[in-house]
């Protein structure tokens, strides 16, 4: 028996678990997961179903297709042991690249890392190390030549998500909008307080009692793309600065690699400019 996962999204109507289901069980299919939610701001249904049977994905969407037909739906039928192919972005901070290595090396994390791109060395030898390609960009001036980069490496890797992993420089709206819905940024605070450059130095100078990282999708308006996944610690007044970055980066770490593993999952829908998440 192979396992599916089944996402679709729709304008909300009666009858669309019924519909599904049926379609599913006269092919003979179980199953194993099932969630929805109606969205009543923007009047969207979203499903996601895990099943398995003796079938094939093309089999499926074939039975499915006067369904989604009826229902306007967006419908995607997958392997449910597909490994996305990632491609990840950093800059200076190295901590959430190697947590995504080594997630991906115990089995933690259902992915590929297929490249690793970085307009600083530091993060090479962790790849070399783990047999990954890492790929040098320049700095802010040459722009262009770094998307043109990124592009060749997303079209000859395959990469379905791209992660932002402390990868410090702005994307252009035309690179993003290329690719909406497929980039992901962790930034380091919990959004929407403390947007841009020295979010931890802006958060100690207000005397926060909380400090925290936000996982979000990448569109032209900065630090303001739908939010996937947020992590919070608490601060003490007597901390400094430093003591801030060094807690903010272990929930940077744990925040990214939740987002990623909802992601390759697929467990994440856009909604507007918020997401519906089954967890």
């Amino acid at each position: 028996m192979k396992p599916f996962i089944l996402t679709l999204s729709c304008p909300d109507q009666p009858g669309i678990v019924a519909a599904v289901s049926t379609v599913l069980a006269a092919q003979n299919l179980n199953i194993l997961e099932s969630q929805q939610y109606s969205a009543p701001e923007t009047g969207q249904y979203f499903m996601r179903i895990g099943f398995e049977g003796d079938t094939t994905q093309a089999a499926i969407e074939q039975h499915l297709a006067d369904t989604a037909k009826k229902f306007d739906m967006r419908l995607h039928v997958g392997d449910a042991t597909a490994r996305p192919r990632v491609l990840i972005l950093l800059s200076k901070f190295d901590h959430c690249l190697i947590d995504l290595i080594y997630r991906q090396q115990v089995g933690s994390l259902n992915m590929d890392i297929a490249a690793i791109a970085s307009n600083h060395e530091v993060g090479r030898h962790w790849a070399e190390d783990a047999g990954l390609a890492y790929h040098t960009l320049g700095g802010r001036a040459a722009k262009q030549d770094n998307e043109a980069k990124l592009e060749s490496l997303i079209e000859s890797e395959n990469i379905d998500l791209v992660i932002l992993a402390r990868y410090m420089q702005v994307l252009t709206p035309e690179f993003v909008t290329r690719h909406s819905g497929r980039i992901i940024n962790i930034h380091h605070s919990f959004l929407p307080s403390f947007k841009g450059a020295e979010p931890y130095s802006q958060a100690h100078q207000r005397g926060v009692k909380i400090i925290g990282a936000t996982a979000h999708f990448v569109t032209a308006d900065l630090d303001e793309g739908p939010i996937i996944t947020q992590g919070v610690e608490p601060v003490r007044h007597d901390m400094d600065v430093a003591s801030f970055i060094d807690v903010g980066r272990d929930t940077e770490r744990r925040t990214l690699a939740r987002a990623v593993r909802l992601l390759t999952e697929r467990r994440v829908f856009l909604n507007g400019n918020k997401t519906v998440v089954f967890e």
